[in-house]
């Protein structure tokens, strides 16, 4: 399957072909396993930097970027983990500031892996168990450590002592597995989405989140108290107005940061986020002045961004192609705004069948010249005619992307969407790949 990807390393790959046979063992949901399995492997995570530790519906991974990029601007030295990747698996796992080496990859995965092998452990435990084993045996001054799924019960959820826990933007996503039933959770959908997320707090440490409907702070102020964690809440405790600038307060004082490079007004609220995060905590001194630098320089692919010279940018000639992996209706709302006030364009869409695709498609409705529809690499996806039905104009449907391209009226930039695997077929094809 595409989410383990490949490698031209033979040894890298070896053990990538043992992480696609993986599965999450039907009906079984916790921690247990990640923790025996830890515990084989002398509990690395009990010997970590300082950790920041962020979940979230979306901006969950560029909060983690802009954590990173601030962090390394102040002169210190990085691990980062994030998920999924694009192109090579080696994006999960950064070390020292660099993506993870193949020889050191091999090693810790097979290492993992056969340690593991009678606990049926699932890709994300084993991917875990890895990461942490690589951040333990090699020095740095902090970890950020971006949830997978959830956090309640995501495999990162085994660590204690971290610096700051945070919680990015929270919306309604892989409902069959955080909505489903189960006594003793909040009923209302988006309390219970938080009531997931917020399962990463620690006693003592900062939760510091974005603002959310009363009923929602209410479920994580909750949560937060039952485990005696100190809650840091926008527009309760810190505050970000977001004009030319980005304006911080909070009760150490005022800010004024520069707003991302990154596209979209939604960035400078992920941004902000990592500067609470940071001010919330006293395991490392990050200068504002090291802030606004980190926040330049941060970047983060397949969020709004618009592709370079390569294959794919040579084939469309005179379109600019814009790339996005969102595939939720928060995400479509933030790319909608971003298009706002801009000349129509060109949508190529593939979803996974397991996605709504009104979420991407609704809200661009009057923006298009024209929709396209392609697979979604490695993946069962929504037919052409599925995604007609949400669309206003009529709908192409074609092989690869390649072919959309190709396809094209001359006019008008182009928009990439709808689903991380397809933005990172894009990558590759342009040969674009993160770093």
């Amino acid at each position: 399957m595409r989410d383990f990807a490949i490698s031209d390393n033979p040894q890298v790959q070896a053990q990538l072909d043992r992480l696609g046979a993986l599965s999450l063992p039907s009906g079984r949901i916790g921690l247990a396993v990640i923790h025996e399995l830890l515990d084989r492997l002398g509990n690395p995570q009990r010997d970590l930097p300082p950790v920041f530790h962020v979940a979230g519906t979306n901006g969950k991974g560029s909060t983690c970027a802009y954590l990173r990029a601030m962090l390394e601007a102040e002169g210190l030295t990085v691990h980062a983990a994030t998920k999924p990747h694009l192109v090579r698996y080696n994006e999960r796992i950064r070390v020292a500031g660099q993506l993870i080496a193949d020889d050191l990859l091999a090693e810790l995965l097979k290492d993992v892996l056969d340690l593991g092998q009678d606990l049926s452990p699932s890709f994300f435990e084993v991917t875990t168990a890895a990461t942490f084993l690589a951040f333990h045996r090699i020095k740095a001054d902090a970890c950020v450590i971006e949830v997978g799924l959830g956090g309640r019960f995501d495999a990162t959820n085994v660590l204690d002592g971290q610096a700051a826990c945070g919680i990015a933007t929270l919306g309604i996503d892989h409902k069959e597995f955080l909505l489903a039933p189960e006594p003793g959770v909040p009923a209302d959908p988006l309390c219970r989405i938080a009531f997931e997320k917020a399962g990463i707090a620690r006693p003592g440490v900062p939760l510091v989140t974005q603002a959310y409907p009363s009923q929602v702070t209410k479920t994580v102020i909750d949560q937060a108290m039952q485990v005696g964690a100190k809650t840091a809440i926008r527009d309760l405790d810190w505050s970000a107005r977001i004009d030319d600038e980005i304006n911080y307060a909070d009760r150490h004082g005022a800010l004024t940061l520069p707003r991302p490079t990154l596209a979209g007004t939604h960035q400078a609220d992920n941004a902000a986020l990592a500067v609470a995060m940071l001010r919330h905590q006293s395991a490392v001194t990050v200068s504002p002045a090291a802030m606004a630098s980190g926040i330049r320089s941060a970047r983060w692919p397949a969020r709004l961004q618009l592709l370079g010279p390569g294959p794919l940018t040579e084939l469309a000639g005179a379109h600019g192609i814009w790339l996005d992996g969102g595939h939720n209706v928060d995400a479509g709302l933030a790319i909608a705004r971003f298009f706002e006030g801009r000349p129509p364009f060109h949508l190529i869409t593939g979803m996974l069948a397991n996605k709504d695709p009104a979420a991407i498609v609704a809200p661009l409705q009057g923006k298009l010249l024209s929709l396209s529809v392609v697979p979604a690499p490695g993946h069962e996806a929504h037919s052409p005619e599925e995604i007609a039905r949400h669309a206003d104009l009529p709908v192409g449907a074609f092989a690869d992307v390649t072919a959309a391209l190709a396809a094209l009226p001359p006019r008008g930039d182009v928009l990439i969407a709808g689903s991380l695997y397809l933005a990172g077929e894009v990558l590759r094809l342009n040969r674009e790949f993160p770093d």
